[in-house]
């Protein structure tokens, strides 16, 4: 099914994320799981937080590691060498959901309670970019190509990007909504998901905003990836759906497990799509039109966060206080 492309007019909006309900509901949940060295289960290999009350977030694959954001924590977490470690970042963390790897081997994130934009490196250091706004609540977090760093700005209705230190704010004015997830496709465009509005919009390499309307309404848009290929595939959370837009033309395929509490989603190089479900604790893969889900190891699970690497490990944050991933050997098995 297609939908109908509208331009966008500039307003500033301001509506409340659902995601920072449901971690605070897991709040305590951690505290009830978490245990001391690895946990190995068939098929997945999950790692513990070092503090016990952490709550791993987002989640990206670096070049030399995987990165994660941890709630309620002055800490930036990074997988290497087989070893969790924590990186001091001076402040607490609040609605950490936006990171994104870069060329150079540091991560960028959204720091809501600096009002910032920051990125880390391996050995800690970091620079921070204040925004100007008094009030800033962020979602989503994608890096370009060309180094320039794009984020969903929640509070003003708007995606923006920072390049060479400089911020640029493209105000979005679909009624009600407010962007969520960032993703950059090969051309350089970058999309959006607009939560209240049930469309995709994205921002060209020119500048102009576009959306366009998903086939689904009230779906409750939430993560946004693009594959190699250019497809932009996005999660339904409400409709309990995986959405794909290629070459003008939607396609949508169902969760078989009913209200699976879709959060994180995930491009893989082989071709499949991961994706989160939360409520369930379970992974998805999606592979050609076909679901199939894993379901995690601990009873109390709570996947959030999605990343598959280079070899096709699929690696994920449980906000119960645990980093897991599952070997590419168990990932594409059918």
């Amino acid at each position: 099914m297609s939908g109908t492309l509208m331009a966008l007019t500039p307003r500033a909006l301001v509506q409340r994320l659902w995601l920072p309900v449901i971690v605070a509901a897991v709040v305590g949940v951690g505290a009830l799981v978490w245990g001391f060295g690895l946990w190995l289960a068939p098929r997945f290999i999950e790692y513990p937080m070092l503090v016990k009350t952490d709550i791993p977030t987002a989640i990206a694959v670096g070049s030399d590691g995987i990165w994660f954001t941890i709630e309620f924590s002055d800490a930036i977490g990074v997988f290497r060498n087989g070893k969790v470690h924590r990186l001091p970042k001076g402040s607490q963390n609040l609605e950490p959901l936006g990171l994104a790897a870069d060329g150079a081997g540091g991560a960028w994130y959204t720091d809501t309670p600096a009002r910032a934009i920051s990125r880390i490196s391996l050995d800690g250091s970091i620079r921070s970019f204040p925004l100007l706004t008094p009030i800033v609540r962020l979602g989503r977090l994608a890096v370009a190509p060309d180094g320039a760093v794009w984020f969903a700005d929640i509070t003003t209705a708007s995606v923006m990007q920072l390049k060479d230190g400089v911020f640029i704010r493209h105000e979005l004015g679909t009624f009600g909504a407010t962007p969520y997830g960032i993703a950059i496709d090969p051309s350089g465009t970058v999309w959006t998901t607009l939560q209240g509005a049930d469309q995709l919009g994205w921002v060209s390499a020119d500048g102009r905003l576009r959306a366009v309307d998903v086939p689904t309404r009230n779906s409750v848009l939430s993560d946004i990836t693009v594959d190699r290929y250019g497809a932009v595939w996005f999660l339904e959370l409400r409709a309990n759906k995986i959405g794909r837009l290629a070459e003008g033309w939607f396609t949508e395929f169902a969760v078989p497990t009913p209200s699976a509490g879709l959060t994180g989603l995930a491009a893989a190089p082989d071709g499949s799509v991961w994706f989160t479900e939360l409520s369930v604790g379970r992974l998805g893969r999606l592979r050609g039109d076909h679901v199939t889900e894993f379901p995690l190891p601990r009873p109390k699970s709570r996947p959030f966060g999605v990343a598959v690497d280079a070899g096709n490990n699929v690696w994920y944050t449980d906000l119960a206080g645990w980093l897991g991933m599952l070997p590419a050997s168990a990932a594409k098995a059918p």
